[in-house]
C-alpha cells in the first residue's frame, strides 16, 4: 500500500487502495518554455500514477493547461489578482503574435518535453480558455451561497471569511496575512478576485460583465467538472501551495459543501547550481539545453529519482552526466543479460525496491538496492534481466532499448563492470589503473575514449 505525505494533514498517510482513483495534478502557464524545475513537479504525479497501477489502481487523472488568467501577482501572499499583466499576454506582446498562438506553441513544447521525460498523459487536459462557461458556472453558484460578491465593475471577490478553515494547507491564517489596500471596496482584505472586468484580447461575456476568470477558480472548475466532488490526490510544487491550493481548496469546498481532495501532495524546490532557477540569474536550463549538451533526457529523469521528491534538490551538470552515464549502462547490462536464459526475478530485490516506491516514493533507496543487484554475482543474468525489466515500469527509463540492436552495440560479457571500475577510478584520479582498464576493454573488443561529460565506449 502506498504511504504518501499529506501536505494538509502534515504526515505520512496509507493510501486507501480503491479500483479506481481521481489525481488532479496542476499543469502549467504556457507563456514560456518550462525549464527541469518545473518539470520535476511533473514527475510527482507520474510516480504516483505508476505505483498505484503496479498495485491494480485505475487512475483517472487531469490536468489543467493555463492560458489566461494568470497575472504577474498572483503568486504574492492573498493572491488577490488586483495588479500585473496576464503573463500570456505580456509574453505574447513581447514575441508579436497573439495569445492564443503563442499558448499553443508553449503547450506543444510543454508536452514534447514530458513525452520526452516518459510522464504518461492525463485522460483530461482541459485549457482554461475552453473552460469559461464552467468558471463562470462556478462562481455563480458561489456566489448564491454567499461565498462571493459582485462589485459594480464587473469584478467578482471570493469572502475569504466565509471559509473558516482557510489556512490548513499552508498554515497561513487569514488574521495573519499581510493587508491588502489595493481596493478598498473588497470586504476582507485577503478576498481574491474569481473574476476581473477587461475588454482586450483574452476577455468572455459573463453575467457580471465582460472580463476574465481569476487563476485559482480554474483549477476548481476544471477539477469538479472532470473528476467530480471526490478527488483521492492532487499534486503540485510546494510553490503552489499557498495562496493558489488554499484558495483553491476554499472555492471548492464552498461550492461542494464539503472536502474535495482527500490527499494533497506537493514536491520541493529545485535548484541549479545552488541557486534558484531564474531568468535573472542566467541558470535557466530546459530540457533541449540538455539533450544538446548530448545527454540523454531520461538522464533527468534519472537524476530527479536520486533525491527524494519533497527534498529540495541542487541539479548540476556534473550530476546530469553522472546519472545519464548510469542510464546507459542500465541499458546496455540488461541487453547483455537478455541474451541469457530467462529466469524467476530476483524476489527480494524486488520486493525491497518497490517497498521504497510504497514508502512514500523513496526513489533514492530503490535506486540503491537496484546497483546493490547490479553487482550481485549471485544472481543469474537472467533474474537481474526480469528484475530489471519489471521495475522500469515505475523508474520509466525505457531500460529495454538497446536490446534487439545490431550486434556490436551491446556489451560484451564482463565488460560493464570494467567500465563502472574505470569510472570509479578516473574519478580517483587514478590515472594508471584507468589505462590498464582502458586496454582491458580494448581486447574485448570495447573501444573507450574520454569526453567532458565522461567516458564513452563503442
Amino acid at each position: 500500500m502506498l504511504r504518501i505525505y499529506d501536505t494538509r494533514a502534515r504526515q505520512v498517510e496509507e493510501i486507501a487502495p480503491a479500483r479506481a482513483m481521481r489525481m488532479y495534478s496542476c499543469g502549467p502557464t504556457v507563456y514560456r518554455h518550462a525549464h527541469v524545475g518545473n518539470l520535476r513537479s511533473q514527475l510527482l504525479s507520474d510516480l504516483i500514477r505508476r505505483v498505484l497501477e503496479r498495485q491494480r489502481v485505475r487512475m483517472v487523472v487531469c490536468q489543467n493547461i493555463t492560458d489566461v488568467g494568470h497575472l504577474a501577482d498572483d503568486t504574492e501572499a492573498g493572491g488577490s489578482g488586483e495588479s500585473g499583466e496576464d503573463k500570456v499576454l505580456v509574453r505574447a506582446r513581447a514575441e508579436g503574435r497573439s495569445a492564443r498562438d503563442l499558448a499553443r506553441y508553449y503547450e506543444d513544447s510543454f508536452k514534447r518535453d514530458t513525452a520526452a521525460l516518459n510522464l504518461r498523459p492525463p485522460e483530461h487536459m482541459p485549457r482554461a480558455s475552453e473552460s469559461i462557461d464552467l468558471m463562470i458556472e462556478l462562481i455563480a453558484k458561489l456566489t448564491e451561497r454567499g461565498h462571493a460578491y459582485a462589485l459594480p465593475d464587473g469584478s467578482v471577490y471570493f469572502d475569504a471569511t466565509s471559509f473558516p478553515t482557510y489556512g490548513e494547507i499552508s498554515g497561513n491564517r487569514l488574521d495573519a496575512l499581510r493587508p491588502d489596500t489595493t481596493d478598498p471596496r473588497k470586504r476582507f482584505h485577503a478576498d481574491w478576485a474569481l473574476w476581473k472586468p477587461s475588454d482586450g484580447e483574452l476577455s468572455w461575456d459573463a453575467p457580471w460583465g465582460r472580463g476574465f476568470p481569476g487563476w485559482h477558480i480554474e483549477c476548481s472548475a476544471m477539477s469538479l467538472r472532470y473528476l467530480g466532488d471526490r478527488i483521492d490526490l492532487h499534486t503540485a510544487g510546494i510553490d503552489l501551495r499557498f495562496p493558489h491550493h488554499e484558495d483553491e481548496r476554499a472555492q471548492s469546498n464552498s461550492a461542494a459543501g464539503h472536502e474535495v481532495v482527500r490527499h494533497w501532495v506537493h514536491g520541493e524546490h529545485l535548484l541549479f547550481d545552488g541557486r534558484k532557477m531564474a531568468k535573472s540569474t542566467g541558470n535557466v536550463v530546459l530540457l533541449s539545453d540538455v539533450t544538446e549538451a548530448g545527454l540523454d533526457p531520461l538522464a533527468v529523469r534519472l537524476a530527479f529519482l536520486e533525491h527524494r521528491y519533497r527534498q529540495q534538490l541542487n541539479l548540476t551538470w556534473d550530476t546530469l552526466r553522472a546519472a545519464d552515464r548510469t542510464v546507459r549502462r542500465w541499458r546496455a547490462r540488461v541487453a547483455e543479460w537478455s541474451e541469457s536464459p530467462s529466469a524467476p526475478m530476483a524476489a527480494e530485490h524486488v520486493r525491497r525496491v518497490e517497498s521504497a516506491f510504497d514508502d512514500d516514493l523513496d526513489t533514492p533507496a530503490a535506486l540503491r538496492v537496484l546497483r546493490e543487484l547490479e553487482r550481485d554475482e549471485s544472481v543469474a543474468p537472467g533474474a537481474k534481466f526480469e528484475s530489471f525489466l519489471h521495475l522500469d515500469q515505475v523508474l520509466g527509463l525505457d531500460l529495454a532499448i538497446e536490446i534487439g540492436r545490431p550486434r556490436g552495440t551491446v556489451l560484451p560479457p564482463g565488460a560493464a563492470e570494467l567500465l563502472s571500475e574505470r569510472e570509479r577510478a578516473r574519478e580517483a584520479g587514478d590515472w594508471a589503473a584507468s589505462d590498464r582498464l582502458r586496454d582491458s576493454l580494448a581486447t574485448m573488443g570495447v573501444r573507450v575514449s574520454d569526453s567532458p561529460s565522461g567516458q564513452v565506449w563503442e
